[in-house]
Formats: C-alpha cells, structure tokens, sequence
C-alpha cells in the first residue's frame, strides 16, 4: 500500500534550499529504490520539508522511514558542519541544538521532526490527489508556473521530461 508522507526539518529551517543538500537526498532516495526495496511513486523537495508518495516491496515501511530519516540526519548536519561554504552555520547549529533539548533520543542535534504525516493511500483517487498536491507545493509557493517546471520533483518525469532520479509510475 502507498503513503503519503512529509519530512519536515526542525523549525522549518530552510535547509534545502541549497542544492547540495537537495542532491544528497536525491541521492539517496535512488540508493533507497535501487538496494532497499522502495518504490518512489513521487517526490519534492522544498526548501524545509519533503513530500513523498512511496511504498514498500515488503510492506515495512516504517522500518525504512527510520532508518533514512536517522542516516541522511547524521549525513546532513555533518555536511552542514563542514561546509566552509555554509554561511548560516551557527543559526542552523542552534536552530538543530535548540529542537534537540526537548528529544532525549536525538542526542546534541535534531534534524528531522518525528512526525511524518503518513497517509495510506488506498484508493487511485488518494494517490492522484496527493501526487497533484505535491507536485503542486512548488507552485502554490511562487517559485514556478507550472509544476513540471521545478527541478527537484517527480512532476517532470509525469509530464514526459526527464526528472533528475527516476520514479515508479503508478
């Protein structure tokens, strides 16, 4: 069964808005369909939060949801960190250390929000809605016209151009 679900970063910092940090998560939601059995219906990445339609070939989504949302974390505020280029280091460094004193598990620093608004989608019309609705953000935002416009989603691969990863159609 798919989901619907969005990955927020702590006081929806502005995180993606540089395209490194997009690319990383791109990277692996690829490595994620390639070598752990996900099925990445849709995708995009805003500049604080990511919205997906995905499933799993074995059904266990919530395992997979764990474990990318703790690895690209860590990977994400190391990047951060080291980034001689990251001119807003210290105000994200307390922005993740400020949301990580209310999270014993999350240790010095908090990326993600521990909510990630699942939605089953059990019916074609929930998964068309839900794709429309991302595939849409980019647009309601102001950022594009049109939704296959905007890079960093699967509404280019719907509308015939060529996305930056591949989807599964559904």
């Amino acid at each position: 069964m798919p989901y619907f679900l969005t990955f927020q970063v702590v006081g929806w910092a502005d995180v993606f808005s540089r395209k490194v940090y997009r690319d990383f998560v791109l990277e692996n939601l690829t490595f994620c369909r390639k070598e752990k059995g996900l099925y990445l219906f849709g995708y995009v990445i805003m500049t604080n939060h990511i919205h997906l339609v995905v499933q799993r070939k074995d059904g266990k989504l919530s395992e997979w949801v764990r474990d990318f949302k703790k690895f690209t974390s860590k990977k994400l505020l190391k990047m951060i960190l080291e980034n001689p280029q990251e001119s807003r280091k210290e105000w994200l460094k307390m922005i993740f250390a400020y949301h990580a004193k209310f999270n014993k598990r999350s240790g010095d620093m908090q990326f993600w929000t521990h909510e990630n608004h699942a939605i089953e989608l059990y019916r074609p019309e929930l998964i068309e809605s839900r794709m429309n609705y991302i595939h849409d953000n980019p647009v309601r935002s102001g950022i594009v016209e049109k939704q296959e416009d905007y890079l960093y989603s699967s509404a280019r691969n719907y509308s015939g151009l060529k996305g930056l990863i591949e989807v599964d159609y559904w």
